[in-house]
């Protein structure tokens, strides 16, 4: 659950957003390595661990802002295109925003990141060890991607 002051921080950015855009596009990539693991990151000012990832920016395509993440949040470089997985409504937490999710399988660790005042901790994990707290949405892609359940269109 939320702090008080962390949600009235995140209802007061959305409002910001909302005002500023009509819609909000996200892009958040599963990056896998080659022993089949997943990239993770755990924000600081948000629970659970999820996939790396952000906002597009109005100059910036999807697959730009991706790159741009991966490298701010995680130091990956992508060397190869990404395949979409799918672009899912996250109504639930912000109306009108909106999440594209990516498989990236070609790519290299352009830096070793340490934590930060974005990121907490980062590392990769089995499907079957995945931390306790990583949120429902991001199993849910895995899910999907594994083939274990049908893709759905809400985050």
């Amino acid at each position: 659950m939320p702090s008080t002051v962390e949600w009235m921080v995140r209802k007061g950015m959305q409002r910001y957003w909302r005002w500023q855009r009509a819609m909000t596009l996200g892009a958040r990539g599963i990056v896998i390595d080659g022993d089949g693991r997943l990239l993770l990151v755990r924000q600081t000012y948000s629970k659970g661990w999820i996939f790396p990832g952000g906002g597009v920016e109005f100059d910036e395509t999807i697959e730009t802002s991706l790159a741009r993440e991966l490298d701010e949040e995680a130091g990956i470089a992508l060397t190869g295109p990404p395949q979409l997985l799918g672009i899912y409504s996250n109504r639930a937490t912000f109306p009108g925003d909106h999440v594209a999710v990516y498989v990236v399988r070609s790519w290299r660790q352009a830096r070793i990141m340490t934590p930060n005042r974005e990121i907490a901790e980062l590392g990769f994990f089995d499907r079957d060890g995945l931390p306790h707290d990583t949120t429902e949405g991001t199993r849910r892609r895995i899910e999907e991607l594994d083939g274990r359940v049908p893709r759905r269109d809400v985050w």
